[in-house]
């Protein structure tokens, strides 16, 4: 069996964003099609919105600040101390990378080395939608 590398299908880092905070940048070119995180095979978990509502402040501030949301749901990682780049993605209405049905990300045309990775959250998150009105 042909020995796997740690860096073998890494497209992208974290980093400090131009846009907000933290983002992910491209550390190598990707072509549009490319499944950009492959090896983040942890699957979300969904929490009823009503379990967050009594916990302290600053926890509920990880799920609204990460978690996918659809009707009353929080779709999670495992653990929030095992969130992959892929959880770092930054909005934008014109995005270069969008998701597919089963939440991989994908490059939505060629990406250029250093160029930071967007996502439109309304594609697939409700509180997305009300970000961009706040």
């Amino acid at each position: 069996m042909a020995k796997r590398i740690p860096h073998e299908n890494v497209y992208a880092r974290i980093v400090a964003s131009k846009i907000h905070g933290v983002g992910v940048k491209a550390i190598r070119p990707i072509k549009k099609g490319t499944h950009i995180f492959r090896g983040d095979n942890t699957k979300m978990i969904w929490i009823k919105k009503s379990e967050v509502t009594d916990l302290p402040r600053e926890i509920k501030k990880l799920y609204n600040d990460f978690c996918v949301k659809k009707s009353g749901w929080y779709g999670c990682p495992a653990n929030f101390n095992l969130m992959t780049p892929a959880w770092y993605l930054n909005h934008s209405t014109t995005p270069n990378v969008a998701i597919d049905r089963k939440y991989d990300f994908y490059a939505l045309r060629n990406i250029r080395t250093d160029e930071e990775l967007t996502v439109d959250y309304s594609t697939y998150s409700e509180v997305g939608r009300r970000r961009l009105r706040d």
